[in-house]
């Protein structure tokens, strides 16, 4: 394909800057990708934090419901989170902080 290009008349009868890319196009080409690389960078940073956030509330949901289902067994709210590990109602006993208060009421926040 190419060596027909060559050979045709309107291939020489161009100049050399029509016959390809020039330096200055390239540069221009490399600089918006670079911008628009920075901007999707900086754009996708946040989202980081706000799965943070996102996990810290779910876990405290979880935390809920394991007591609610405590509760509704045994009809009194656990003593501690262990309590609830070890009845089979949470899987672990990593809460992002909580924990279990009287009347099955849940302390702490999440973590910044």
């Amino acid at each position: 394909m190419l060596k027909h290009l060559k050979s045709s008349d309107s291939w020489q009868e161009k100049s050399i800057g029509a016959k390809g890319f020039t330096l200055i196009e390239l540069l221009v080409v490399i600089v918006i990708l670079g911008v628009l690389g920075a901007v999707v960078i900086f754009s996708v940073r946040g989202v980081n934090n706000n799965s943070k956030q996102s996990s810290c509330r779910t876990e405290k949901r979880t935390l809920g419901t394991a007591i609610e289902a405590y509760y509704a067994q045994n009809s009194t709210y656990p003593t501690g989170i262990a309590q609830l590990v070890s009845d089979g109602f949470l899987r672990d006993a990593n809460t992002y902080g909580y924990s279990v208060g009287a009347g099955g009421t849940i302390t702490g926040t999440c973590p910044p």
